[in-house]
């Protein structure tokens, strides 16, 4: 499991700081490697505080790197590119908190507490970044061309059967 990285979220997006880094795959928590095939490389971050246009504090969360899923059609590894932005607004009253989701149903706001493991909001962004049932492009092709396929109708036996009523 990976070192909580601490921030003080208010601070941050108030003196417009910057951090980036990397975090190694199997490092990170098991919620993390359960969506996974295989727990090599890294994840890339990059994390900015600032005000929206609205003056509220926020945090822009970048991340990107290769990870291995399971494709769910052959349950195969293979890679996937994580790449993923998200903005995070920092409230420190919860009634605000409550109005502003309110009016703005996309908005992504958590009440700022005087620590925040960036670590874990990391994980939570790339479980939220990866797909739900991860596919090859070509993977299946020929099961599903043969399943198209034409085939005889196993209802055109009943429709010989059927003959025209003589007159």
């Amino acid at each position: 499991m990976s070192k909580p990285i601490l921030i003080d979220p208010l601070k941050f997006a108030r003196e417009g700081r910057s951090q980036a880094g990397k975090l190694p795959v199997g490092e990170l928590d098991e919620r993390v490697h359960s969506d996974l095939s295989d727990t090599s490389g890294n994840v890339e971050y990059a994390l900015d505080g600032f005000r929206d246009s609205l003056n509220r504090l926020s945090l822009r969360l970048h991340l990107s790197g290769e990870l291995k899923v399971t494709c769910q059609r052959c349950m195969e590894s293979m890679p996937y590119s994580l790449d993923t932005d998200s903005v995070v607004t920092l409230f420190t009253d919860p009634d605000k908190l409550e109005e502003a989701c309110e009016q703005d149903e996309e908005l992504d706001a958590i009440i700022a507490e005087p620590e925040l493991n960036l670590t874990a909001l990391i994980e939570d962004e790339i479980i939220m970044g990866l797909p739900l049932s991860p596919k090859h492009d070509d993977c299946g092709r020929e099961t599903l061309s043969l399943a198209k396929a034409d085939k005889p109708n196993p209802f055109a036996v009943l429709a010989a059967l059927k003959r025209p009523k003589s007159e």
